[in-house]
């Protein structure tokens, strides 16, 4: 391979900054990787000759080498059989990085991420009414969370100082340890465990929160809760979580939802079930009942001859769908009463409807000795 000018290789001027090599780098990376020109030599050979191009200007001290000595300089990367120069790792894992978003096959690199940590992630349990689960609204919540100490604002560090670069990565966040392999430098990163990937650390700890930045206590939180849920559905309240280690970001507060049962009305999916009960009469004649819904009182006809079972649809009565507009049914069962305990007047007059219908039904003496052979069994 051919050892051009790295700059106009790259196609930035000598005056370039890092982040215009970098820019350069993967717009370059991205039009000429492997995997997406497939089976074309040249272009594969351009590809390597971008890496090592972008491999010697990205650190400052090989970019002033190759400046004052070029490429045959003794930082020259050609030593490398496969042609991408020592630090091929870091350039490998760029590219994966711009691809994949991290991770690559050709170099095990782990690129620690320097900072504040953000906060955990919470759960919490939210009880709600029936109704509230079928037409939403807003609840509220409390719980106990990580928080900024107020002591120090969240540095950890004692009133009057602050933290001080960590002696175990210098301030960088990472430890770096370099092997050889066939395929030259193999590079792994890892957080420092000193500073935690912080970069710093705490010599006088804040008497409040020692160290962490954080201080549990009680918060409360609105949470809107959208129509149609279910027992077991779960809302994310972003940023509503456990507070980052000294100012990090916060995590995110999960709210796992709890139903509690409707004395008479039970939920099948988007639809309600209810049931009305009649008396033998009603249902043989026909009337009007008063339905409570959800959504208030509802007069219901059942027409003569309604036998128990029988289901009646109120549409549009039901269950807001979640993701869509409209709402399912409100489905009623009929359940017909057999009376019992009749006067003698109540039992006369179901005798003679029973005549008239030709039906044949118990003597009332039988009734009588049935219920006395009952109390000496």
């Amino acid at each position: 391979m051919a050892v051009d000018d790295y700059y106009e290789v790259l196609g930035v001027p000598r005056t370039a900054s890092e982040g215009e090599i970098k820019r350069a780098y993967l717009k370059l990376a991205r039009e000429l990787h492997p995997d997406a020109n497939q089976g074309d030599p040249a272009t594969e050979e351009r590809f390597k000759l971008v890496n090592l191009a972008y491999e010697t200007l990205r650190d400052p001290e090989r970019r002033r080498q190759y400046d004052m000595f070029g490429a045959g300089g003794p930082r020259q990367a050609a030593a490398d059989p496969f042609g991408f120069g020592g630090g091929a790792a870091g350039g490998f894992g760029d590219i994966f990085d711009a691809f994949f978003g991290g991770g690559g096959g050709f170099a095990t690199t782990t690129t620690g991420r320097r900072g504040p940590r953000r906060g955990e992630d919470v759960e919490a349990v939210l009880e709600l009414d029936f109704a509230r689960a079928v037409f939403g609204g807003e609840e509220d919540i409390n719980v106990r969370l990580p928080s900024t100490c107020g002591t120090c604002n969240g540095s950890g560090a004692r009133p009057g100082t602050t933290p001080v670069t960590c002696s175990g990565c210098g301030g960088s966040g990472e430890i770096r340890r370099v092997r050889q392999s066939i395929l030259g430098q193999m590079v792994t990163a890892s957080p420092c465990p000193r500073c935690g990937g912080t970069g710093e650390e705490i010599t006088s700890p804040c008497p409040d929160c020692r160290g962490d930045g954080r201080r549990t206590v009680e918060q409360s939180f609105v949470v809107d809760v959208p129509a149609g849920v279910d027992e077991g559905s779960t809302l994310r309240l972003t940023g509503r979580g456990a507070g980052g280690v000294r100012g990090g970001p916060p995590g995110d507060l999960y709210v796992h939802l709890r139903v509690r049962p409707h004395p008479g009305i039970t939920r099948d999916g988007t639809d309600l079930r209810t049931t009305v009960h009649v008396s033998m009469t009603q249902a043989a004649l026909g009337t009007h009942v008063g339905l409570e819904t959800l959504d208030g009182t509802d007069e219901l006809t059942i027409p003569a001859g309604t036998q128990g079972g029988r289901e009646f649809r109120l549409r549009g009565k039901g269950v807001p769908h979640l993701q869509s507009r409209g709402r399912g049914d409100l489905l009623v069962t009929i359940a017909v009463d057999t009376p019992t305990e009749l006067t003698k007047t109540q039992e006369e007059l179901l005798r003679q409807l029973a005549a008239e219908r030709g039906e044949d039904v118990a003597d009332a003496d039988a009734g009588l000795l049935s219920r006395i052979r009952g109390a000496f069994k």
